[in-house]
């Protein structure tokens, strides 16, 4: 499974309306890749949970993913439309 898949299942599992996530990938460099995550405006609190527990939560498992799969590092960003 890749990354963009993995974000994906995680976050459209914690969301009202899961058919409204957007999850893109985008190079940075050499050792970063970025992962955007849209939701709607009104499930960006369960994705970010209080203190933004969930969301390290997801970045976690997608980081360990990547380093078990020997990628690159990876950065989360969560926002909403």
């Amino acid at each position: 499974m890749d990354l963009v898949e993995l974000t994906s299942f995680l976050v459209k599992n914690l969301v009202q309306e899961p058919e409204m996530v957007t999850v893109k990938q985008f190079e940075d460099d050499e050792e970063y890749v970025t992962i955007q995550v849209l939701v709607d405006s009104n499930d960006i609190g369960a994705v970010i949970g209080k203190k933004g527990v969930i969301a390290n939560a997801i970045r976690t498992i997608v980081q360990a993913s990547s380093y078990a799969n020997s990628l690159k590092k990876v950065r989360i960003n969560i926002d909403s439309f």
